[in-house]
C-alpha cells in the first residue's frame, strides 16, 4: 500500500487511468516536463482497446497511415503499416514498439484497477484506490480510458444456464478461439460483429446471426499497401497531420464535396457516390456538402447505399432484412466490412431478425427467440460498449463537497470541453463527453487533448497555481451549444451508441461534439489564450 510521505506531499504529480494510446502519449508529455507519474492499466500490456478488442476480424476502420501518433518523426519513421486498415494485432505490436521506443512501462503499474478516486479541497491533492489496495495522493488526476472500453453484454435472462461457451467482442480471450465444426450464435451487428461474422462463418458448421438493427456498411476496400505509399507517407506525416487538424474528422485520405446536394444534378450525384463508395472508408459521407445536414439530401445517399448492399445478397427477402430503413445514412458509426453481406449468401448462415421475434433467454441448449429455440455451441455477444461515459464512471469518482461524479452525470455527462466538470479540480478527461473523440480520428483528437493537457498542467506548476476547475457557467454553455448542434444535425434520429441507447436506462443525450475538429481545435486554443477562459485557476 502506498501513502504520502507527509501531510500534504503527493506520491506523484500525476496519475493516469488507462494505458492505451491516449494514457501512453499522455505519461510521454508529463514525463517531458519533468513530473512524477504513475499509470494504472486493468490489462498485463500496453493497448487500451487494441488489447482487449482481439476477437475474428478486428480492424481499424481509420486508414492506418493517418491511424498513428503523429509527433515524433523518429517514431514514424521506425515503423512499417503492412495495410490500408490495420488488424489488431498490427495495431498493438505498433503500440508496443512506441512503449519500448519511449521507455514508457517503467512508469505503469499493469493489472490494476483504479476504483476510487476522491479529492480533498484542504490538501488540493486527489486520493487514488486500486483493487490491488494501492492507496496514493496526486495533485493531477487523468482518465485516459477510452471511449469504448466497457464492454457490454446484455443482462438475458438464462446466461448462466448456457451449457457451452460464451464471448463478448470486447473481452475476447487472448488464446484465441476455434469455432471449427461448431454451431455459433452471434448476437449483434454492429461494428465488431460485422467485422467477425466472415470470418466466424468461415470456421462454423452453422452460425445463426441474431440482428436487432440493420446497418449501413460498405466494403472496406482493404489492401496491402505499397511501397510507394509507405515512403510517401514517411516523409508528410507530420505536416499531414497539421493538415488534419484542419478538418472535420482529423482525416486527410479523402476530402469534402462542398456542393450541395440540389446544386447537383442526379448523373453528378449518382457519379459522386459511386466514386466514393469504391474509394471504401468514411469519404462516402463527403459526396455533397448536407449529406449530414438534411434529411432529404441523406436519403439519396441511403438509397443509394441501400442499393448497392441490396446486390450483394442473393436471396432478396434476406436482403430485405438486412437494409437499414429505421435511420439515415453516417448517424451511427458507419461499418467497413470484408465480405459480410457475402456470407448471407453461404448454406450454413442463418439471420433471425429479433424484432420481428425477439429474443426470450439463453437456455441451456442456445437461444430461445419467437417461441424457437437456436442451439449453438458458443454465443458470440457483439454487444457493443458503454460508450464514452462507461469506464469514466466505471472508477468512483468524489469531487469537491463529496459529490459523486456517478450523482452528477446520471441524467447526462457534463462537462466543459470535454476536458474538466464542474466541481472536480484538477481532474482531466481525453476525449471526453463533449469533444469530438468518437467523431473523428481518435488519434488526432487524442493528441488534440493531450497536448492542451500538458500545456495547462505546464502553466500551473510553472505558475505556482494550485488548480483548474470548469466552471458551472461554461460547462452549462458547453452542454447546451453541443445539444444545439446535435439537434441541428440528423445524428438524434438514430438510437445509437452517440446517444447512449444502447445501454438500458442510460439518459439519451448526444455525447460526442459534432461540430468538427478543426473549431474544436480553434476553442481549445482561444480558451488557453484568453488565460484559460471558463476555468477557474485557484490560488
Amino acid at each position: 500500500m502506498t501513502q504520502g510521505s507527509s501531510a500534504g506531499q503527493p506520491d506523484f504529480d500525476a496519475v493516469i487511468v488507462g494505458a492505451g494510446f491516449a494514457g501512453m502519449y499522455m505519461l510521454h508529455r508529463l514525463r517531458k516536463l519533468g513530473l512524477s507519474v504513475r499509470v494504472f492499466e486493468t490489462g498485463d500490456g500496453v493497448g487500451g482497446t487494441w488489447y482487449w478488442n482481439r476477437y475474428p476480424g478486428a480492424r481499424c476502420d481509420v486508414e492506418s497511415l493517418e491511424y498513428q501518433y503523429g509527433f515524433s518523426d523518429e517514431i514514424q519513421k521506425g515503423w512499417t503499416w503492412t495495410e490500408r486498415y490495420a488488424a489488431q494485432p498490427e495495431i498493438l505490436r505498433y503500440q508496443n514498439y512506441v512503449a519500448d521506443k519511449l521507455d514508457l512501462r517503467k512508469d505503469i503499474q499493469f493489472e490494476t484497477r483504479v476504483t476510487a478516486a476522491k479529492y480533498d479541497a484542504q490538501s488540493g491533492l486527489w486520493t487514488v484506490e486500486t483493487d490491488k489496495g494501492d492507496r496514493l495522493r496526486t495533485r493531477f488526476c487523468v482518465m485516459a480510458t477510452g471511449c469504448l472500453s466497457a464492454a457490454r453484454v446484455p443482462d438475458f435472462k438464462g446466461i448462466g444456464d448456457f451449457a457451452g461457451k460464451w464471448y463478448h467482442t470486447g473481452n475476447w480471450p487472448h488464446e484465441g478461439v476455434d469455432f471449427t465444426g461448431k454451431r455459433v450464435a452471434v448476437i449483434g451487428t454492429g461494428s465488431s460483429g460485422i467485422q467477425s461474422i466472415p470470418v466466424i462463418a468461415d470456421q462454423a458448421a452453422h452460425l445463426t446471426i441474431f440482428q436487432r438493427t440493420a446497418n449501413f456498411t460498405l466494403p472496406a476496400g482493404n489492401k496491402p499497401l505499397s511501397r510507394e505509399e509507405v515512403a510517401r507517407t514517411k516523409e508528410t506525416l507530420l505536416a499531414d497531420r497539421e493538415r488534419a487538424r484542419q478538418t472535420r474528422g482529423g482525416l486527410i485520405c479523402f476530402d469534402y464535396n462542398e456542393a450541395l446536394a440540389e446544386e447537383m444534378t442526379p448523373e453528378a450525384r449518382e457519379k459522386e457516390l459511386a466514386a466514393r463508395w469504391t474509394q471504401g472508408g468514411f469519404a462516402f459521407l463527403g459526396a455533397y456538402g448536407d449529406l449530414m445536414a438534411t434529411k432529404e439530401a441523406n436519403d439519396i445517399a441511403a438509397d443509394f447505399a441501400r442499393a448497392q448492399m441490396r446486390a450483394r445478397v442473393a436471396k432478396p427477402e434476406i436482403a430485405e432484412k438486412l437494409m437499414p430503413y429505421d435511420h439515415p445514412v453516417g448517424v451511427k458509426r458507419l461499418c467497413l466490412d470484408t465480405g459480410y453481406l457475402e456470407i448471407f449468401n453461404q448454406p450454413n448462415v442463418e439471420l433471425v431478425d429479433v424484432r420481428e421475434t425477439p429474443i426470450e433467454r439463453i437456455t441451456k441448449a442456445g437461444v430461445l427467440c419467437g417461441g424457437k429455440e437456436y442451439e449453438a455451441d458458443a454465443i458470440v455477444f457483439a454487444t457493443g460498449f458503454d460508450a464514452m461515459t462507461g469506464a469514466i464512471l466505471g472508477v468512483d469518482i468524489t469531487g469537491r463537497d463529496g459529490e459523486k461524479l456517478r450523482e452528477k452525470w446520471a441524467a447526462g455527462p457534463r462537462t466543459y470541453l470535454g476536458l474538466g466538470s464542474a466541481g472536480f479540480p484538477n481532474l482531466f478527461f481525453i476525449t471526453g463527453p463533449g469533444s469530438p473523440s468518437v467523431l473523428s480520428n481518435m488519434i488526432v483528437s487524442i493528441e488534440q487533448h493531450v497536448d492542451w493537457i500538458t500545456d495547462c498542467i505546464s502553466k500551473l506548476t510553472s505558475g505556482n497555481i494550485r488548480s483548474i476547475e470548469a466552471t458551472k457557467d461554461a460547462e452549462d454553455a458547453w452542454v447546451a451549444h453541443v445539444n444545439e448542434l446535435a439537434a441541428e444535425s440528423l445524428y438524434p434520429q438514430a438510437n445509437s451508441w452517440y446517444m447512449g441507447a444502447n445501454i438500458p436506462s442510460k439518459p439519451q443525450v448526444f455525447m460526442p461534439y459534432p461540430g468538427g475538429v478543426d473549431v474544436y481545435g480553434q476553442k481549445l486554443a482561444e480558451v488557453a489564450a484568453a488565460d484559460y477562459e471558463g476555468f477557474l485557476l485557484g490560488a
